[in-house]
């Protein structure tokens, strides 16, 4: 995610990123610009005609229907950022129920289970990357270490890795629970913190995999498409060859919303605009072994 300051207007305004939807939008900008200048020229000066009340209501019907696009805009641009805002909360979540799951195995456990504080340090590190890769349809295993049984270059094995390192999570609990270490009151207390984890996973994945229906984008790509290619036509008799650099203009503020929809519905990309998973993944880790009083592994 790009972090910047909101104050600074000049920068936005005079800087260009890389991710800026002008650059993506440059190739069909010009060729909308040709489009204009082509028809303009056709009107004007090839076939010489002049305004008539066909044209007039073709201005008429552009007039009415820009409410209409309008709207259907803002409700697409407010269901993705709705997206991107529910993914942040949800890894905030996350971050969370990792501090105060370590905050509570570091109240129960003696300081002297200094093995099991290092397992919990590390699986809680290794749940946040794997929720991460799985959320981006990788299975990369870089930033995970080895701890106890569980070994990183295994989980090939498994097809949902969040889940199986879930499993070892309430695995080592109930463990703990079972030779005594901690109370049944205790092991309530630390459920609810576990469960969070499985929650977050199929939250994520319900914003992932249940993208904006198709039928929508279409007809609203659609829409865009055919609201700027008949722009020219009536606006030639009033603008003349100036049509071009607002038809043009247009075309780009029009589609640069739909773009910066797209990237933001699905959240948990690479997309310069998308969640810092791996910095927020790396600050789980370091609270983590901050709370546990344990020192992380370097990562492979």
């Amino acid at each position: 995610m790009i972090s910047y300051n909101t104050k600074d207007w000049f920068v936005f305004i005079f800087r260009f990123h890389k991710t800026d939807t002008f650059r993506q939008l440059l190739p069909l900008i010009i060729t909308i610009s040709f489009y204009s200048y082509l028809v303009a020229w056709i009107e004007m000066d090839y076939l010489k005609l002049s305004a008539d009340n066909r044209i007039k209501n073709l201005s008429v019907m552009h007039t009415m229907l820009t409410f209409v696009i309008s709207t259907l805009l803002v409700f697409r641009i407010n269901s993705a950022y709705e997206r991107w805002w529910e993914g942040r909360k949800l890894w905030g979540s996350l971050v969370n129920s990792s501090r105060n799951l370590s905050l509570k195995i570091n109240a129960l456990l003696p300081s002297q289970l200094q093995n099991e504080r290092i397992f919990f340090a590390e699986t809680i590190s290794n749940y946040a990357f794997a929720l991460m890769g799985h959320l981006q349809n990788l299975r990369e295993t870089a930033h995970m270490v080895d701890v106890g049984t569980f070994k990183k270059e295994d989980l090939h094995l498994h097809s949902h890795m969040p889940n199986y390192i879930a499993s070892l999570l309430f695995t080592k609990t109930y463990d703990l629970h079972r030779n005594g270490t901690i109370s049944g009151e205790q092991l309530i207390m630390l459920n609810a913190e576990l469960n969070n984890f499985a929650d977050v996973c199929g939250a994520c994945e319900r914003i992932k995999n249940t993208p904006i229906p198709y039928s929508y984008s279409a007809f609203l790509k659609k829409f865009i498409f055919f609201f700027v290619m008949s722009m020219p036509i009536s606006l030639v008799f009033s603008l003349g060859y100036y049509c071009i650099p607002v038809v043009a203009f247009i075309f780009y503020v029009l589609t640069s919303l739909e773009v910066i929809a797209e990237e933001i519905e699905d959240p948990f990309g690479k997309d310069a605009n998308d969640l810092p998973t791996l910095t927020i993944s790396k600050n789980i880790r370091k609270s983590v072994h901050e709370i546990l009083g344990t020192t992380p592994h370097t990562e492979a």
